[in-house]
């Protein structure tokens, strides 16, 4: 039976950094993937900027393309203010997650980690526990956390920030190449080596967890809760 992925995060780029050879992988297996962008990713960073709508547009687009190459099937927008989660009203980010939740009916969600430092991240992992939680009749049966390159490392390593994964799935091949292929669609979040988001970086990042289990490329998760 095909199950329905359903990938929350909060910025345009997230899911690539965290998941993007496993979202491929999903989908070759033939279930249905969608993608929940929590924020818009822009109106902090370009709040003065006369071409606001022009850059949240772009980065759409940039989005679309990279979720065609991974075979995403579709994509929601929660429209909330980026970079500001934490002063935004809890209830309005638990409803823009447990709206999609409704809509998509998933039988797998993954999120962010609750250790990274960006707070939005930290945001939207407590929001979808709010919208995944397992009341009776609950369709969720596997619930998953992602580290994020940039954000997830540059924590202090508090025991609380130390992301310490209990799944690796192996992508190597055709996966990774998709999840290179994908993250280079965003032109805008790009940079140059040894930044975290720079595909050099992520191509060695993903080899060195395939190394922690014998695997020569893979990415790697906190489970949550699993019904079987």
């Amino acid at each position: 039976m095909n199950r329905r992925v359903l990938v929350i995060v909060a910025h345009p780029d997230d899911e690539i950094l965290g998941m993007g050879g496993t979202i491929a992988k999903y989908v070759a297996q033939g279930d249905e993937v969608a993608l929940l962008i929590v924020t818009d990713g822009s109106t902090s960073q370009y709040k003065d900027s006369p071409d606001l709508q022009a850059i949240i547009d772009a980065k759409k687009l940039e989005t679309q393309n990279a979720a065609d190459i991974l075979g995403i099937s579709k994509i929601y927008y929660g429209g909330q203010p980026d970079m500001r989660l934490d002063v935004t009203a809890h209830t309005s980010v638990n409803a823009a997650i447990e709206n999609v939740v409704d809509d998509f009916q998933p039988d797998i969600v993954y999120t962010h980690f609750e250790g990274d430092v960006n707070r939005d991240h930290q945001c939207v992992y407590q929001s979808t526990l709010v919208a995944c939680r397992p009341v009776p009749g609950q369709k969720i049966k596997e619930l998953y956390s992602f580290s994020v390159p940039s954000s997830t490392e540059w924590n202090v390593q508090t025991k609380q920030a130390v992301f310490t994964p209990t799944v690796y799935v192996d992508i190597e091949g055709i996966y990774a190449e998709k999840k290179y292929k994908a993250m280079a669609c965003y032109r805008t979040e790009l940079r140059e080596y040894p930044h975290p988001r720079s595909i050099e970086t992520l191509t060695i990042l993903d080899k060195a967890t395939g190394l922690q289990v014998g695997l020569k490329c893979a990415e790697s998760f906190i489970a949550h809760r699993i019904i079987r």
